[in-house]
């Protein structure tokens, strides 16, 4: 037992999980909410709600529950979406994906495109989907700082890591890749750093300052804390977060490349044995040109050995594909029983939930197993 900790430490999961310390004031009521870009369930049984319209994360109460278990798999999940707000299939858009584990329920944020308004539905583990309404809710709201030429225009991703959140953005300046360190009890009154992301794109052959992150993860190797972030085109990029200070510009190591032409989507680490692996899911926009399975979401396992590595990084950094175009090594490896995957998170240790879409244009929300 020992020694599978060790080999896990070393491997560097994600962070521990630890309780955020949210003071007692809570405001009650409904939160000023421009935009919902991204959504994620922390500890304490909080939502955490990415805002970038309004430049700030809004964390709001929801119900504790624990012991449930996930059993359903809802077919036609648009059409169930849609009848629940009342809309045509064609007027409601999934925007982004969460889950509490705890309690076995997923969270979605939605939109309707016939009133351009946006919605959060829960679904449970037995199938019902119902509606998280945000007219009187426990909630605090956290303003992000503006840099030096003007706000965020929009969150892409957030993550708790066990005393700070992080978030990533995007800003209209030339370093306009943002990344925000929130540390705890996340009052208005909290420290919020501010920095920008300066990038090796090992499939541009450059390093750049305004490609976008689009999905982060808490990482830790060694006792020491990073950041884990990917971006279109498509590397996956460490920070050490002694580095973020407030205005500074904050140099990544690109540890992996899966190849130009993908958007990342979700991201999460994972252990099977004494193995440990970093799941990430992907929309490949040169799908029809060059496809890399039958649907253009695709999902890849990657051995956290690859995120450790301290010397091939940058313009050494391991690459899905070799120059013929033929997979590179067994670190990475694409997960076909994922093929169709556009929304995913970790349910449990052993289970994902998953929406995927069939090729005919059909949802399922679903579990399937940790490859």
């Amino acid at each position: 037992m020992f020694s599978r900790m060790m080999i896990l430490a070393a491997l560097g999961l994600i962070l521990a999980s630890a309780k955020p310390a949210f003071s007692a004031s809570l405001e009650q009521g409904k939160p000023a909410i421009k935009s919902i870009d991204v959504i994620a369930f922390q500890p304490g049984g909080f939502l955490l709600i990415g805002d970038g319209a309004a430049g700030q994360v809004v964390l709001v109460k929801t119900p504790e529950s624990t012991g449930k278990k996930w059993t359903a798999s809802i077919d036609n999940l648009k059409e169930k979406i849609a009848d629940r707000l009342g809309v045509a299939v064609k007027d409601a858009e999934i925007l982004h994906f969460t889950v509490d584990s705890s309690a076995a329920t997923a969270y979605l944020a939605v939109r309707r495109l016939d009133t351009k308004s946006q919605h959060i539905l829960t679904i449970d583990g037995q199938g019902k989907i119902s509606e998280f309404s945000l007219d009187n809710v426990a909630y605090k709201t956290i303003p992000l700082p503006k840099g030096s030429k003007g706000a965020i225009s929009k969150i892409t991703d957030l993550a708790w890591t066990g005393d700070r959140l992080l978030v990533s953005g995007l800003a209209n300046e030339e370093f306009g890749c943002k990344l925000f360190c929130i540390y705890q009890p996340l009052e208005k009154s909290s420290e919020v750093i501010l920095t920008s992301a300066e990038t090796y794109h090992v499939a541009h052959g450059k390093w750049e300052t305004k490609a976008p992150m689009t999905v982060l993860m808490p990482y830790e190797e060694n006792g020491k804390k990073y950041l884990v972030g990917a971006f279109s085109c498509t590397p996956l990029v460490k920070y050490p977060l002694e580095s973020f200070q407030k205005d500074a510009k904050v140099k990544g190591q690109s540890v992996v490349e899966l190849g130009s032409g993908n958007k990342p989507l979700h991201m999460f680490t994972y252990s099977r044995g004494d193995k440990s692996y970093v799941l990430i899911n992907t929309f490949r926009f040169h799908h029809a040109r060059k496809p890399f399975g039958p649907s253009p979401y695709w999902t890849a396992r990657i051995d956290t050995s690859a995120i450790a590595e301290k010397d091939n990084i940058n313009e050494k950094a391991l690459r899905r594909l070799d120059a013929k175009g033929e997979p590179a090594g067994d670190q990475i490896k694409i997960i076909t029983e994922f093929h169709g995957v556009q929304h995913m998170e970790k349910l449990d240790a052993a289970n994902a939930l998953v929406i995927q879409e069939d090729g005919k244009g059909v949802l399922t929300l679903k579990t399937l197993a940790l490859p």
